[in-house]
């Protein structure tokens, strides 16, 4: 019964910024992990970043220090700080709320794209 909804995608041009929402319904979102994934056209998904309920913060080595995921457990609601952005970052991004390997829930995406 977990809804995510993201939000925050456009285009924009390479050296520009980006932050994405991603707003989940339900009153367990403080305990769960976070991660945002992204899939870009004839692609497997890609994890991007992920927060845990403590804090904790791990990065794709793509992206590590241009973008920055964090949450604010008041609102349910992670988002994802994409700066300096390239080409190669065109995708739909999708948030995951995770419980284990096989049980987790994921958003609808929003639409990143980078022009050169």
């Amino acid at each position: 019964q977990v809804q995510l909804v993201e939000s925050g995608g456009g285009l924009v041009q390479a050296g520009g910024s980006l932050r994405l929402s991603c707003a989940a319904s339900g009153s367990s979102f403080s305990i769960r992990t976070m991660n945002w994934y992204r899939q870009a056209p004839g692609k497997q998904r890609e994890l991007v970043a992920t927060i845990t309920s403590g804090g904790s913060t791990n990065y794709a080595d793509s992206v590590k220090d241009r973008f920055t995921i964090s949450r604010d457990n008041a609102k349910n609601t992670v988002y994802l700080q994409m700066n300096s952005l390239k080409p190669e970052d065109t995708a739909v991004y999708y948030c995951r709320l995770f419980i284990t390997t096989l049980s987790n829930y994921w958003g609808q995406g929003t639409q990143v794209t980078v022009s050169s």
